[in-house]
């Protein structure tokens, strides 16, 4: 009995496997296109919101013709592709390769400053954050990264057309992580640890002199020196603030105010 389903479990595999031989292969019809047709098809997947279709598009461009302005132009299109499709991994990898093998390129300031975008985007996250949620309440990790992505254009690339941009973003990174201290120090502040959050709001006032946080951040301090029964460092700390601040929102509670985060809501990429 065991020998009889033996032959048959062979016959069967044998059959199956003569049935793959009789279907047809799959025809790769990009095989024989030319530069430009991949280039001009790969373009369009990319205008049509198609980047994985774009991608291996351009992917196989690079492949079959390894030489030449085509070829470094679709590395380019593969880094920009993974970007719009929200493939960080990918898109930072992509990037990185470039500039490797591409370091004196015409356009290498444009790639060094995708790679901000591509940091920057996702610290922030426009699509489901950027209205309701203040985006330095997360890890400034990505906040760092996407800083020094930036100040890496604009100290290769000053003159840059991408410069001006990148320092603004750089200003708006600066005011987040100073933000996040301020977000950490009013932890420490609602759990009683005063101390710890006194500490947290000194730095962000000494490390971040212009940033927006900074106000309260001295607000802060005052109400730290206050609750460690700190009289004359918290009449100091009052003093500075109301020279700096003297229409400060925190002294009315009441007032409504715009985060100044989202200005960022109208320049999203």
């Amino acid at each position: 009995m065991q020998k009889k389903l033996s032959l048959f479990v062979a016959s069967f595999a044998l059959l199956g496997l003569s049935a793959c031989g009789l279907l047809p292969e799959k025809i790769d019809e990009t095989k024989n296109w030319s530069v430009t047709k991949l280039y001009a098809e790969a373009r369009e997947e990319m205008n049509g919101g198609h980047y994985e279709a774009a991608i291996k598009l351009f992917e196989r461009l690079e492949s079959s013709y390894p030489f030449g302005t085509y070829a470094t132009q679709a590395q380019m299109e593969i880094a920009y592709a993974h970007y719009k499709a929200q493939d960080q991994a990918q898109a930072l990898a992509a990037v990185e390769r470039f500039i490797k093998l591409h370091p004196n390129h015409p356009a290498a300031d444009y790639m060094y400053y995708l790679r901000g975008l591509i940091t920057f985007n996702d610290q922030i996250g426009f699509v489901s954050a950027i209205y309701s949620q203040d985006p330095t309440e997360r890890d400034p990790k990505a906040t760092r990264e996407s800083f020094a992505a930036f100040k890496a254009l604009v100290d290769k690339f000053p003159n840059s057309k991408y410069a001006p941009d990148a320092i603004a973003r750089m200003s708006y990174l600066v005011n987040a992580m100073a933000q996040y201290e301020v977000h950490v120090a009013n932890y420490y502040f609602r759990r009683g640890a005063y101390l710890a959050a006194l500490n947290r709001a000194q730095g962000a006032v000494t490390e971040f002199t212009d940033a927006p946080a900074r106000e309260e951040a001295l607000f802060l301090m005052v109400r730290a020196y206050d609750k460690l029964d700190m009289p004359e460092l918290r009449d100091d700390a009052r003093r500075v603030f109301l020279k700096n601040y003297p229409n400060s929102r925190f002294l009315n509670p009441n007032a409504k105010h715009q985060a100044w985060w989202n200005f960022w809501a109208k320049k999203a990429d």
